[in-house]
């Protein structure tokens, strides 16, 4: 998880998978819980890289997909960014370097909301055209509905085909999706809800 601001969807996955009791889950980003607001792979089971400043992970994900070609493994490599993440140089390094070594045993998402912290992404440091550059690097692109659990699973077994390029996956999606008072918002980048807030999102995506 290369965005790893978006920890609390991975520690509810792995909670979910045994990896600790989901009662855990209710001291996130309290003090002396080893669930902080980047994942830390020295204090939370099953987490295979820690993250801090963005735009790192899609590197460890190219040295992990690298190993797996040159020791002749047949495991896949997945990285999730984020859209304002993919400003940062390094991940572009990375994604020359993972089309000059053909890696297709990698497949990396985009979390495309065109939001991030300090505004829309286009305002920021506009990534667009992203599919246009990313082909230009090298990589085989698929755009998708980032909401469809459809699409992402035909978008994977397409990414499964690719021979001898890496491969990126776009979801297109929408920041606080369903939640009237969230959708599209900005400021709920790094919040939390209050009670009655969290209250009144529950009842909506009910």
């Amino acid at each position: 998880m290369s965005k790893g601001h978006a920890a609390p969807v991975l520690y509810a996955a792995l909670a979910e998978r045994g990896f600790f009791p989901r009662e855990e889950l209710l001291n996130i980003r309290k003090i002396n819980c080893p669930l902080q607001g980047h994942p830390d792979m020295q204090k939370v089971p099953g987490v295979d890289m820690s993250t801090g400043s963005l735009g790192q992970g899609i590197s460890t994900a190219v040295g992990m997909a690298l190993a797996g070609k040159l020791d002749r493994k047949a495991y896949r490599v997945f990285a999730l960014l984020g859209d304002g993440e993919i400003e940062e140089g390094q991940v572009w390094e990375a994604a020359m370097a993972a089309a000059h070594y053909q890696l297709d045993n990698l497949i990396a998402f985009i979390d495309y909301n065109g939001l991030q912290i300090d505004g829309p992404v286009t305002e920021v440091m506009s990534p667009e055209p992203i599919e246009d550059k990313f082909w230009a690097f090298g990589w085989h692109v698929e755009r998708i509905n980032g909401h469809s659990f459809r699409e992402i699973a035909t978008a994977v077994e397409v990414a499964k085909k690719v021979k001898d390029q890496p491969v990126i996956i776009i979801a297109d999606t929408i920041k606080g999706k369903g939640i009237s008072f969230m959708e599209n918002q900005v400021g709920w980048h790094g919040n939390a809800p209050s009670r009655e807030q969290a209250a009144k999102a529950l009842a909506e995506l009910a």
